[in-house]
């Protein structure tokens, strides 16, 4: 059973907006400014949101551990 592209998409988005919230929080708590937070957050969410899109579509393509149900 392959993953539509947009399951995939979906998948990235949701995961995103809950580890860029995790993220801020924890760049917020390290350096007590919420601006520097925001800026690390962003571009922690763009680079991470690209890998985690590739990472699940190579997955994908892996048969290894998968059953036909």
């Amino acid at each position: 059973m392959d993953e539509t592209k947009l399951r995939s998409v979906s998948k990235t988005i949701v995961w995103r907006v809950l580890a860029t919230l995790i993220t801020l929080v924890v760049a917020y708590w390290f350096t007590g400014s919420f601006g520097e937070a925001t800026e690390i957050s962003l571009v922690a969410a763009l680079l991470s949101t690209a890998a985690y899109y590739l990472h699940e579509r190579v997955w994908n393509k892996i048969r290894w551990g998968r059953t036909n149900v």
